[in-house]
């Protein structure tokens, strides 16, 4: 047990992601595209304007974007969130998790996982006044990026359609089928750590597997001024 400090800082540093000074921080003078990544204690998300969403959905892989571009053209912004599916669908809070629940999930026994999307009317700001929420400015590359991400995320019907599995957690939201195969070391907030490298942050994979090193990591590696806007971990919904 002593030991496991140590083997797990090694394994921080060892896993360091670089970042890409050529898509993050945006060049001077170019557009900047506004993310944001919340942190609700117990599963995070990426908030993106719907606007952007709908700005490069045209693009042949992404079905997806489109899809959700029509399905929540009546919301400012969008977030989004991955996970495994007992833990997303059936235990959206804390004391609903079972141990039997988190050892399959975690030992990665489960194979359906799914994405949550969540239409918001006012800014994520007032919709998550209470939840720990970092705003990230990105370049048009690395939205796109990010994007692309989120669009091969979605698991696709025979028509190329998302599937849907029906109402999410809180708010106007709703379930979708999902790629991918989640565990201890492939979490929500890993994924959304791998969101964020594409973008071109530095970004840590063992930090990233809880909420709370995602963002305290994204933090302190890209040097963000600005402030969490407060972290009791729950949402307005």
């Amino acid at each position: 047990m002593a030991a496991l400090p140590v083997a797990l800082a090694v394994l921080y540093v060892a896993t360091m992601r670089s970042g890409d000074a050529a898509l993050y921080p945006a060049r001077e003078g170019t557009e900047r595209f506004l993310v944001y990544l919340a942190d609700h204690g117990y599963h995070a998300g990426l908030i993106i304007r719907h606007a952007d969403i709908g700005r490069f959905s045209p693009a042949p892989d992404s079905r997806a974007l489109s899809a959700l571009f029509l399905r929540y053209q009546a919301y400012d912004w969008i977030e989004i969130g991955w996970g495994d599916e007992q833990f997303y669908r059936f235990a959206p809070t804390i004391s609903r998790v079972t141990v039997s629940m988190a050892f399959s999930a975690l030992s990665g026994q489960n194979d359906a996982t799914v994405l949550h999307v969540v239409g918001l009317s006012k800014t994520p700001e007032t919709t998550f006044r209470r939840s720990d929420l970092q705003r990230i400015e990105l370049s048009e590359q690395g939205l796109k990026n990010v994007l692309r991400g989120v669009a091969v995320t979605f698991a696709l019907d025979a028509s190329g359609e998302p599937v849907e599995l029906g109402k999410g957690i809180y708010g106007p939201s709703l379930f979708y089928r999902a790629t991918g195969h989640y565990s201890l070391l492939n979490t929500c907030n890993t994924w959304l750590g791998d969101l964020m490298s594409a973008a071109g942050l530095k970004v840590s994979p063992v930090a990233a597997i809880t909420s709370i090193g995602l963002l305290a990591d994204l933090r302190w590696r890209n040097d963000f001024s600005r402030p969490a806007v407060a972290s009791v971990f729950s949402t307005a919904f």
